[in-house]
């Protein structure tokens, strides 16, 4: 019987054998080489005008369901007063220019307004998709309606999950495993121009590996602003992998807390090879600590740009909030540069309140593509007179425009915190100057 089994095992143990000689050559031939020396055959973006062509079928499909029972989509835009009009509005009854019990009620219609259409909490919440795009994740019920798109659905669940999903989880861990492997041994060389080029080539190198690991498509407009060293390149947040964006076309110096864990292997032997910076945890709050450590980086021409992202949480990729001031008090020239994902082809956006960490790359590594723009904008430099919230909101201002996002003052941390007497003494304020004005108007005449 023995004698029987012997031959069949052989066969099934020469097969997989095949196959993973078949499967590591295609990495290593269509993927890794690529990678190392910055090339690209072209088939992501192939792959790209494909899922659109995909996308379009759907859409007809979903439309001959349910647009044909609709004859007309009405948008309504509300007009909005100022406090200074309204309560003008309100006072053209010939009231005294004074505090009146009816001026509470535009503070109560605004704020009812707020909780209707909260534009903060809407920020940490999916990107709405004008067409669905074959994932129940973010719409569950489309598969449904039809024969023909459940059958859709069906084969992308197979294509997802079944190839491309254990294709990336394999260029996931060789792109990590290489980077802590090579920056360790980069790490080994004394300090010097050969050290600093090794180091540019396995963090470029292991960052575009893990790119192919979403598969994705980024277009990189405006190259010739790319940061330089000696400066801080800031940009709006909308995913951890934001990083891994940006550092595959260009080297920078990461700003970070210090990690136990993977995430910890990986930090001590980055900083093996690259001087990056990285704080304790009693560290962080030190704000006087982390300014002079960054200016101590930017003084040194020698070392890579600073990358940071002065929102201080992840944003939805709609808007972009408030920056932190601290690292436009530096005093050095800023690199401002604007991210944009397309949505139609993977939700970028990492709510953290929602999803862990191994959760949400799961979600990333299991959609169709990560397809996202970049702007490099041109640097810009603090102007005399200018303060550093003054010269924050400048900056963020212009990533706003070049990336279509909304420009929004609030602070991204209010998702988990209330909001500061700042903004409501802002309100106080200008209701005060609304009294002062009434009141000089009506002594005046």
């Amino acid at each position: 019987m023995e004698s029987y089994l012997f031959p069949f095992d052989s066969l099934i143990c020469m097969l997989l054998g095949i196959s993973f000689t078949v499967w590591f050559t295609l990495l290593l031939v269509f993927i890794i080489v690529p990678a190392i020396f910055g090339v690209s055959f072209g088939i992501r973006r192939l792959y790209m005008k494909s899922l659109i062509k995909l996308f379009e079928v759907s859409l007809l499909v979903i439309d001959r369901c349910f647009v044909k029972h609709f004859d007309q989509i009405i948008e309504k835009n509300w007009f909005k007063m100022s406090l200074e009009q309204e309560i003008q509005d309100m006072r053209r009854g010939g009231a005294e220019p004074e505090f009146d019990m009816s001026d509470i009620f535009y503070f109560c219609r605004r704020g009812v307004e707020s909780i209707v259409d909260d534009e903060v909490t809407k920020r940490f919440t999916a990107e709405e998709l004008e067409s669905w795009n074959l994932l129940t994740r973010s719409n569950y019920n489309f598969h449904h309606i039809s024969t023909r798109l459940t059958a859709l659905w069906g084969v992308g669940v197979l294509i997802r999950y079944g190839f491309l999903l254990p294709l990336r989880v394999t260029l996931a861990f060789t792109g990590v495993g290489l980077l802590v492997v090579l920056t360790s041994i980069v790490g080994l060389f004394p300090n010097g121009r050969m050290k600093n080029y090794l180091s540019d080539k396995v963090h470029l190198m292991c960052y575009r590996i893990c790119v192919r690991a979403l598969t994705a498509i980024i277009t990189y407009h405006d190259s010739e602003n790319k940061p330089k060293n000696g400066g801080i390149c800031v940009a709006n947040h909308t995913s951890p992998i934001d990083v891994i964006i940006l550092a595959s076309d260009g080297c920078y110096a990461m700003v970070g807390q210090v990690h136990g864990g993977l995430m910890g292997v990986i930090q001590r032997a980055m900083v093996k090879a690259c001087p990056h910076i990285w704080f304790e945890r009693s560290e962080v709050k030190d704000r006087h600590l982390v300014a002079k450590r960054l200016s101590d980086h930017v003084a040194d021409k020698s070392k890579l740009p600073i990358l940071i992202f002065p929102e201080g949480t992840c944003i939805n990729n709609t808007s972009v909030m408030m920056f932190k001031k601290g690292s436009f008090e530096i005093g050095c020239t800023v690199y401002p540069v604007a991210i944009k994902y397309d949505p139609r082809f993977g939700d970028a956006f990492w709510n953290s309140s929602k999803f862990g960490m191994v959760n949400y790359l799961l979600h990333m590594m299991s959609s169709w593509a990560i397809v996202c723009s970049v702007w490099y904008l041109p640097p810009m430099s603090r102007m005399e007179g200018e303060d550093a919230v003054q010269f924050a909101n400048r900056v963020k201002a212009a990533i706003a425009r070049k990336g279509g996002l909304a420009d929004l003052l609030w602070d991204g941390g209010l998702k988990r915190g209330k909001v500061k007497e700042v903004f409501k003494e802002e309100q106080q304020k200008l209701y005060s100057k609304v009294l002062v004005g009434s009141s000089e108007d009506g002594s005046s005449s």
